[in-house]
């Protein structure tokens, strides 16, 4: 095994819960915020740290308007500071937990807290899959994102970093940064593309249920430093890898093309032909197979408004909305039509 966090579901349960135990302790907005997202996910955490949340939410108001009073500058991260001002004007109390239900073959997911986060880069119109690295930029050596880190060390040779996802919209979410001092770009290259494959291949019995998804640029990557997306007891699956589907050798065709790959190789050249032709994608990586979504540049079409954009999960077939009126409303043809917009 590469290490023991990912030994076991329990083991991997049980190192995000403590990691988040461990950021209630601290003073700053972020890690308080990252917390309340993953519990509103979660109820399995929510029932664990709801006590403690109150808690720190009201030490944390309180002090915010001390701070606000004395009117001498703040110390919190701009962005942090006005998720938890709207926080505070909503109140706690009036915060939903993640909702979900069936909409035909799709997932639609509820999810309030995500309505506050800061858009940074996702809502740029993009017309290249590649940028250079910005160290200007927010990116993964920040020396304040050490406080969100669930495990550092060597992940099948190489440094590794899995960082918690602030605002979560999959079970045991996280951010996998491998070789992070290396400072590249969101732009995938083969090694990490093998790294991810022999990864799952390794923990894909131990973590029952687990995959890894990538925005490439262009395709609602908000970050742009590379990294993938981990999760971890998604029972069942995404809607995507359902057998229906005729890119599962099923009947039925999915909204736009999906290719199905089971060779890391051949795999990684059609993804090298994608990057050739300036073509955007999301990937959907499970244990010994890739889904490859090749779609249109975020910017080049005008998405509805009860979506901030598809991305990878949602072209897995998990959409997720801010909004209770659309997660009440929306139907199996919204959603379809939504995609068939992002056909390349």
């Amino acid at each position: 095994m590469p290490t023991d966090i990912f030994s076991s579901i329990d083991h991997y349960q049980e190192a995000f819960t403590t990691g988040l135990e461990r950021l209630l302790d601290s003073d700053k907005l972020g890690a308080f915020i990252l917390v309340l997202a993953n519990a509103a996910y979660d109820e399995r955490l929510h029932q664990h740290l709801e006590e403690r949340l109150r808690q720190r939410y009201e030490e944390h108001a309180l002090a915010l308007v001390e701070e606000l009073r004395r009117g001498c500058g703040s110390l919190h991260a701009e962005d942090d500071l006005v998720v938890f001002l709207k926080l505070m004007a909503l109140g706690l109390d009036n915060l939903e937990p993640a909702r979900h239900r069936k909409v035909g073959p799709w997932e639609l997911q509820y999810n309030q807290l995500r309505a506050f986060r800061p858009s940074r880069m996702s809502r740029a119109r993009v017309e290249t899959l590649y940028a250079p690295f910005d160290e200007q930029g927010f990116h993964f050596n920040k020396p304040f994102l050490r406080d969100e880190l669930i495990w550092e060390g060597e992940l099948l040779g190489h440094p590794g970093r899995l960082y918690y996802n602030k605002f979560p919209f999959a079970p045991l979410h996280a951010l996998l940064v491998l070789d992070p001092e290396r400072n590249r770009p969101q732009f995938l290259d083969a090694a990490t593309h093998e790294l991810a494959w022999q990864l799952l291949e390794r923990i894909g019995g131990h973590l029952p249920f687990t995959g890894l998804g990538y925005n490439a640029r262009g395709a609602y990557s908000s970050i742009n430093h590379l990294h993938l997306q981990l999760y971890s007891g998604k029972v069942g699956g995404y809607p995507v890898e359902d057998a229906r589907w005729r890119h599962n050798g099923g009947t039925q065709a999915w909204p736009l093309p999906v290719e199905r790959h089971q060779d890391p190789e051949a795999s990684w050249k059609r993804i090298e032909e994608l990057h050739a032709g300036n073509i955007t994608y999301n990937l959907l990586y499970r244990p010994g197979l890739v889904y490859i979504v090749p779609r249109a540049m975020q910017g080049s079409y005008e998405h509805d408004a009860w979506t901030s954009g598809f991305a990878w999960a949602e072209l897995a077939g998990a959409v997720t909305t801010s909004c209770k009126r659309d997660f009440e409303a929306l139907g199996a043809g919204e959603i379809d039509a939504e995609m068939r917009k992002l056909v390349p």
